[in-house]
């Protein structure tokens, strides 16, 4: 029997650059926002992480989705 995968949750992740240590290496922290529906687009999660990166005290070094499913054998 196949093995398939049921979405269960989303996430998006935001790295963001706090600062730099001593050598120059950046320093990075991250902002989750949980409880992402799974069904929707990669366009729309982008654009909203895009306004929510305007909102940040912080530069966005990297934008995540965090996808995650259950895996079922049929």
């Amino acid at each position: 029997m196949p093995v398939t995968r049921v979405a269960t949750g989303s996430a998006l992740r935001l790295v963001l650059q706090t600062g730099v240590d001593g050598q120059g290496n950046p320093i990075t922290r991250n902002k989750t926002f949980s409880n992402v529906k799974p069904s929707a687009s990669h366009d729309d999660v982008y654009a909203v992480a895009a306004l929510l990166a305007g909102l940040q005290n912080y530069g966005v070094n990297n934008i995540l989705r965090i996808d995650s499913g259950a895996l079922q054998n049929s």
